[in-house]
């Protein structure tokens, strides 16, 4: 018997890994983009969501749980990390829908309290 050679290569399976690794990095970075830190954001009348590259993060949870950057703060230190950055840094509040009011004007205190001038509330647009 006599052995045929290839004439073309299968790429089908190429294809599919191909695939599979594309979905692990959308499904990544879709986690990666949206935060660790569970927040049910508030909705208003339209989104109003600027791209800040060196934007600085406070979330509020609903348990009333506070993260600077995703790390867990109290309001104590909460104070002593904001003295550290720089006034003209924009500040990003990620408060959950359901906390209390004074949880919030707690933190909002301290940001304005330190002066900070490009300071933003994340909401979901209203559908």
């Amino acid at each position: 018997m006599e052995e045929k050679e290839f004439d073309y290569m299968n790429v089908i399976p190429l294809v599919d890994v191909m695939l599979v690794l594309l979905t692990i990095v959308l499904t990544t970075s879709t986690f990666i983009a949206s935060g660790g830190i569970p927040v049910e954001l508030p909705k208003a009348s339209k989104n109003y969501e600027e791209t800040v590259s060196k934007a600085q993060t406070v979330a509020i949870e609903k348990n009333g749980g506070i993260y600077l950057n995703s790390a867990p703060v109290s309001l104590e230190n909460l104070k002593e990390a904001m003295k550290l950055i720089a006034r003209d840094t924009p500040i990003l509040i990620r408060a959950d829908k359901d906390i209390r009011v004074q949880a919030f004007v707690d933190v909002l205190d301290i940001v304005k309290n330190l002066s900070f001038k490009k300071v933003s509330l994340q909401t979901q647009e209203r559908k």
